[in-house]
């Protein structure tokens, strides 16, 4: 019996994760191989001069389009629920309230200058997008340090459930595949794939890649790291005892160890000095009175000469009428929200689902670093609440904010818990990879995204009953989002090949600003 693509790659994320799912993606050409470069608006400057456009949401996507038009000459009027810009884009610090839909309230209480974010916690060197607004709007940027070989990799059923050093996981396995390819083709197994140069060419490379011995054996390496590590006189160091290969079968390894070969992780990765938000309040800052703050969107309505836009300020409704409406809020909201949308329009934003991502964070000394040489990074475990992340700021002071649990409230047990069993798996997860050092954890702060008002979800995991979940090949939905609703124009990751990412967002507005501008042109003959 034949198995569909849509099983295969559900079978393939079951056994290797995220990760291993992604990569074959890429590989059977699913998903693009590398990030979209944005192109510079084919736009003529005061295009948008006398056209008043609407902007629904405070969120990268909604900023860039407010920043964008305003720019071109739009009267551009942008409303955003909360009292901050942003939307996922939160970084919480000291003082700070979480709320959640339910009422539930959390008090930050991390120190002065600690913060965590919540949302988005990193930039790829490959997103030049919004690397460029970055620049553009005076964001100062440091290195994010997305991996460490000194983290740890910690799964019940290999190696007794004790943790393993990530940078012994990576050779040790490199060494016994070169072992064993070398084996291979000595007993002429690729005779009819190899010429005999490549033949000893491959053989050659593999002593090297592998750490192979003249005898072709993996024996353990210095890549692989030290029992004792090499000092001064005759202290020539303890090589570490490879890991069996066995071990290392585990596939529940393998997370970890090739997290960093998805494309949109690997180095470098960047984040702003003092906070993502930094993001978001540049933005901020440069559309001034644009932006209209504690404004939920109540009505979206389309008229004769364009959009009717129903929102509530200072506890009065109010209205806006507007020749365009760019719309970025989540479609969790959108559901919700009355509109007189096209009735292809209403299916999608009725059936989709949107993931349900969480973080839990932690303040503690910086055990990590003082006592484990791991310097930013994750670490990753095969249960609980995984992965561990480190911080890349503050690096060698005293304390800082972890992150112990970002995953998905996806599992009903998980979900149910009160934020005390929460805490509770989170710092469990601690103990599993760092024993002793759970009861270091303090000032706990859950943040799960179904749960937080005006997004109730992390980002779009389907566009409907029929259609892949993400990361997959994107369906009819997505393909109806993408175009414009009459005066209406979708904006967002969602609307984008690279869900769950700021420069998804950004992206898609620059391209609908486009498209807008196209249809002002025309317009005017």
């Amino acid at each position: 019996m034949g198995i569909t693509r849509r099983d295969f790659l559900m079978r393939v994320g079951q056994a290797g994760g995220y990760s291993a799912a992604f990569l074959t993606m890429q590989a059977m050409g699913l998903t693009p191989a590398r990030a979209e470069k944005a192109l510079p608006l084919a736009v003529a400057p005061g295009t948008g001069k006398g056209v008043k456009v609407v902007i629904l949401g405070g969120g990268i996507s909604g900023l860039v389009a407010a920043y964008e038009m305003k720019a071109l000459g739009y009267e551009c009027t942008l409303l955003e629920a909360r009292e901050r810009p942003g939307g996922r884009n939160w970084s919480v610090r000291g003082g700070d309230k979480v709320v959640f839909t339910d009422g539930t309230s959390q008090a930050c209480e991390f120190e002065t200058g600690h913060y965590q974010n919540v949302g988005p916690a990193r930039l790829p060197s490959v997103h030049s997008t919004i690397l460029g607004y970055c620049r553009k709007l005076g964001v100062q940027l440091e290195v994010e340090v997305n991996t460490s070989r000194s983290s740890f990799l910690q799964n019940d059923a290999a190696n007794g459930g004790k943790p393993v050093v990530q940078r012994q996981v990576v050779n040790d396995t490199r060494g016994h595949v070169s072992e064993l390819l070398a084996k291979c083709i000595g007993k002429g197994a690729l005779d009819q794939d190899l010429t005999s140069e490549d033949r000893d060419r491959t053989l050659s490379f593999l002593r090297i890649y592998g750490s192979l011995d003249e005898a072709g054996k993996y024996n353990g390496s210095e890549d692989a790291g030290y029992v004792k590590t090499p000092g001064a006189g005759d202290e020539n160091g303890v090589l570490s005892q490879p890991i069996d290969m066995h071990t290392l079968l585990d596939e529940n390894f393998w997370d970890g160890i090739l997290f960093e070969e998805t494309f949109e992780m690997q180095a470098t990765m960047f984040q702003p000095v003092g906070g993502m938000d930094r993001i978001p309040y540049a933005f901020a800052k440069a559309l001034g009175d644009t932006i209209q703050f504690a404004s939920p969107v109540t009505e979206i309505r389309k008229t004769a000469n364009g959009v009717r836009i129903g929102y509530t300020h200072a506890g009065a409704p109010k209205s806006i009428d507007a020749d365009y409406c760019v719309c970025g809020m989540p479609l969790t909201m959108l559901k919700k929200i009355p509109n007189d949308f096209n009735f292809h329009f209403k299916k999608i934003i009725s059936e989709c689902t949107y993931a349900a991502a969480y973080k839990i964070a932690w303040e503690s000394r910086r055990f990590w670093e003082q006592d484990y040489n791991i310097y930013g990074g994750l670490e990753f475990l095969n249960t609980g609440c995984s992965p561990v992340w480190f911080p890349s700021a503050g690096l060698f002071s005293p304390r800082g904010v972890l992150v112990s649990g970002y995953g998905f409230d996806s599992t009903p047990e998980f979900d149910r818990l009160s934020l005390e069993g929460k805490f509770a798996e989170s710092r469990r997860s601690i103990e599993r990879l760092h024993p002793g050092h759970g009861r270091e954890l303090e000032k706990p702060l859950y943040v799960g995204w179904h749960r937080i008002p005006y997004n109730e979800g992390s980002w779009i995991a389907t566009y409907g009953p029929n259609e892949i979940s993400y990361p997959g090949p994107l369906g009819p939905g997505y393909e109806t989002l993408i175009a414009p609703d009459g005066p209406i124009y979708f904006v967002g990751d969602h609307v984008s090949h690279i869900l769950g990412w700021q420069e998804g967002a950004a992206l898609s507005s620059l391209r609908a600003v486009q498209m807008i501008s196209d249809r002002v042109r025309l317009g005017r003959g």
